[in-house]
């Protein structure tokens, strides 16, 4: 997605680039469409249930995998899966009109460059864990000089740096950080304040708390957290930023261009745009931004107490900088780790190994895991503590 925006001109928040997807989605099938999410629910909750704690691509709500699964065969009356009709027909141009890019968040490890500087520019950025890291060196791969700020390294990043403790150089071209990042768990409890623009990977927050996107020049967001299935991105660009992409950046990575297309310099990836549309009318449904907000704390509530009450879990991240999405923890014996991992996919808990770079045990908490599956979590990991600590 590429949604161009003026700074001051209205979308001061998160909420309200909802409320602003909401309108310009073609409203074809809407109020049928939650009818049929609401009458769905009672045949998928029938079925066995397995909660997906995977980082990506992660759980979907069971009311929309339901209402998928009807639509598939004939979306809207075209007689047609949506994946297969035509993405220039007057259908599925209503739902592009959200707009979105492809290549995931690490395409824009490098588009975000290609868009904002020039070769031998500078520019500057937090980095509190690894894709802050990557993005780093995808920058400097594209001939910039990287400035880190802040660098959390020496406490193997499990935590952020206190608010106001760096200088952004005003020569830089941008300010970049992650506002969560998913390996490490580590979350800011504020929002950076910049002299120049200011670029946010929420690929793991966008939607789940509000956002001041009038404070960012770029904000981008992979669709298979919080937003439906792997396939795309949204990117949301301050419009003084347009037209500033470096010469050789290729088109498909171009802001400019892929806003003036309408993000259809290609054909793009109609089902992960189907399933966007879907997520953006089930948050809205939900009470938006705010509420999944007050659920996504309580579900890490129930988790972290778990883990601070026990001798047998732990949790390496600072308490400040904890995540709300994704929480890792380790069992006091390594040893046992197959054993948690073998035993809690038995009970329905699935993928909640730790990511490949840090081992141990992540629990991610993204908007569609129901209260429920964080409870069901927390009764397997205290039953297990019991048979085995």
């Amino acid at each position: 997605m590429v949604r161009p925006w003026r700074m001051g001109q209205g979308h001061p928040s998160i909420s309200s680039l909802l409320f602003f997807s909401l309108v310009m989605v073609g409203p074809v099938g809407r109020v049928a469409g939650r009818a049929r999410l609401l009458a769905g629910v009672r045949s998928w909750q029938n079925r066995h249930v397995t909660y997906n704690f995977s980082s990506g691509p992660a759980a979907l709500p069971a009311e929309l995998v339901n209402r998928i699964q009807e639509e598939l065969p004939d979306w809207h009356g075209t007689g047609m899966p949506v994946m297969t009709l035509s993405h220039r027909g007057p259908d599925f141009v209503a739902l592009m009109e959200q707009d979105i890019m492809q290549g995931g968040g690490m395409g824009q490890f490098a588009a975000v460059p290609l868009n904002l500087t020039l070769p031998g520019d500078e520019v500057a950025t937090v980095v509190t864990g690894r894709w802050g890291l990557t993005a780093a060196e995808e920058a400097e791969r594209l001939g910039l000089t990287v400035r880190r700020v802040a660098d959390q390294a020496a406490d193997r990043y499990t935590s952020v740096p206190a608010e106001g403790s760096w200088t952004v150089p005003t020569s830089a071209r941008y300010l970049y950080y992650v506002p969560n990042e998913t390996i490490g768990g580590v979350e800011f409890p504020y929002q950076p304040v910049s002299p120049v623009p200011l670029v946010a990977d929420a690929s793991s927050q966008i939607l789940s708390q509000p956002m001041d996107l009038a404070a960012h020049g770029v904000v981008f967001a992979g669709t298979q957290k919080n937003l439906g299935v792997a396939g795309a991105v949204v990117v949301i660009v301050e419009r003084e930023l347009l037209g500033r992409a470096r010469p050789g950046c290729p088109s498909i990575l171009d802001y400019t261009r892929g806003a003036k297309a309408g993000s259809m310099l290609n054909t793009p990836t109609t089902f992960a745009v189907y399933v966007l549309d879907l997520m953006l009318d089930w948050v809205a449904g939900q009470g938006g931004v705010e509420a999944m907000r007050t659920r996504s704390l309580e579900r890490a509530g129930l988790v972290y107490s778990l883990i601070d009450a026990s001798g047998f879990y732990a949790n390496p991240v600072d308490p400040s900088a904890r995540s709300t999405k994704n929480i890792p923890f380790t069992l006091a014996d390594p040893a046992l780790d197959p054993v948690f991992l073998a035993e809690s996919e038995q009970a329905g808990l699935a993928f909640l190994g730790g990511h490949r770079s840090v081992g141990g045990m992540r629990a991610s908490l993204y908007n569609a895991m129901p209260l429920a599956g964080a409870q069901a979590l927390v009764d397997f990991m205290r039953d297990f503590e019991r048979r085995h600590g």
